[in-house]
């Protein structure tokens, strides 16, 4: 069967980018071919993948979204697939990989005036396309939390919904020579057995809370901020976090990375993963601290949040937010007697629960309804009309 994945943009260092990749090489593994339609690639290209470039017109994103949606679906009337796959929400969907939370829900305490523009509209629009009622696309969701939020929403029954197993890459597990590559990548960076290193992980800087986790970091008693490093990796605007960084006086303690293939080394190097962020459906890089054996500061609104007290391998913040209980727990978990403790925890706990099988579990579900699909079809066509010539 011929499956066609829609991704408004692909780059290597995304998480959705990366869950869409991994499922549609297991879709492609078990015999299926691969036709992608997406704005921009970054990156190596899979074998045997037909990429299909498109370039949306309008003035803002939610214009360029819509024309986006439009031009697949013209490609797909000239080039018909089995199915079609999108991980971003538009119309006419088969299945939906839900990376985002509910757009609704998020927006629902913004103004009358914001309610009135273009831009909310559409993009409710796009998700009721996919949730609501009227739709029959199937989601597949990565967050337990935000189940019960489209169904309160839109109704969705639950044979639409299906909720997946996170998907951590088996190579954040922590090796047999982790002490090793971790005194190595420390001797690498100047970081001696005294000094803290934190490390936050992710694109879009705002969401995942870097504003908060500066302030976290200028919050520590001299001491302990003169010996503590703080490594960010990921692809964003850095402009307006060093300003905050330089008006704290921490600008010395910051450093900022690309998007980068060896995050495993960095992880065995940290001694604190801190993600305190406003708004995350999941948060994957918590899994990937945990399976690593790093220990994990982080916000309730995450939804693998819970995976961390699961495990006893962290703090979880929780809701309302409080600037003064991260400080603290900043402090507290750099300086406490439990590190290992909670590294000891995380490492049994990733040996036990199952953090790796979404791809597989994805690509089963997708090519369930590929199935009926095909079936729907022939169906169909059986019940046209035989023309009789004579």
């Amino acid at each position: 069967m011929v499956l066609a994945f829609a991704l408004y943009k692909y780059f290597p260092y995304g998480g959705l980018q990366r869950d869409f990749l991994r499922i549609a090489l297991e879709c492609q593994k078990k015999g299926h071919e691969i036709q992608v339609y997406t704005t921009q690639w970054q990156g190596e290209k899979p074998e045997g993948f037909s990429i299909h470039f498109l370039k949306p017109k309008g003035f803002s994103n939610h214009q360029k979204m819509s024309d986006f949606a439009q031009q697949v679906h013209q490609k797909l009337s000239s080039s018909p697939a089995t199915l079609l796959v999108g991980f971003n929400k538009m119309p006419g969907l088969d299945v939906y990989y839900a990376a985002d939370t509910c757009y609704k829900a998020k927006t629902d305490s913004k103004s009358f005036l914001y309610k009135m523009t273009a831009r909310y509209k559409a993009y409710c629009a796009f998700e009721a396309s996919v949730f609501g009622q009227k739709s029959h696309t199937v989601s597949l969701l990565i967050s337990a939390l935000q189940k019960p939020v489209f169904q309160d929403i839109y109704a969705t029954s639950d044979d639409r919904i299906h909720l997946l197993p996170p998907g951590i890459s088996k190579d954040r597990c922590r090796s047999e020579n982790a002490d090793n590559i971790r005194r190595e990548f420390r001797q690498s960076f100047n970081l001696s057995d005294e000094d803290h290193l934190v490390l936050m992980v992710g694109s879009g800087f705002k969401t995942k809370g870097l504003d908060r986790a500066i302030k976290a970091i200028a919050s520590l008693p001299e001491a302990t901020r003169a010996r503590t490093q703080f490594y960010i990796i990921g692809q964003d605007n850095q402009k307006p976090f060093i300003a905050l960084a330089k008006r704290l006086g921490v600008l010395d303690n910051v450093r900022f990375f690309a998007g980068r293939d060896d995050i495993p080394r960095f992880l065995l190097g940290a001694d604190l993963l801190i993600h305190p962020a406003y708004n995350e459906n999941t948060g994957t890089v918590l899994l990937e601290a945990l399976v690593s054996g790093l220990p994990v500061l982080t916000t309730d609104v995450c939804g693998y949040a819970h995976y961390i007290l699961d495990a006893e391998a962290g703090q979880v913040i929780q809701s309302p937010f409080s600037q003064d209980a991260l400080n603290k727990a900043t402090l507290s978990m750099l300086t406490s007697e439990q590190k290992q403790q909670w590294s000891d925890n995380a490492v049994r706990f990733s040996k036990q629960a199952d953090l790796y099988s979404m791809p597989e579990r994805a690509a089963d579900i997708i090519i369930a309804e590929a199935f009926k699909t095909a079936g729907a079809s022939t169906v169909e066509a059986d019940k046209k009309p035989i023309e009789v010539t004579n």
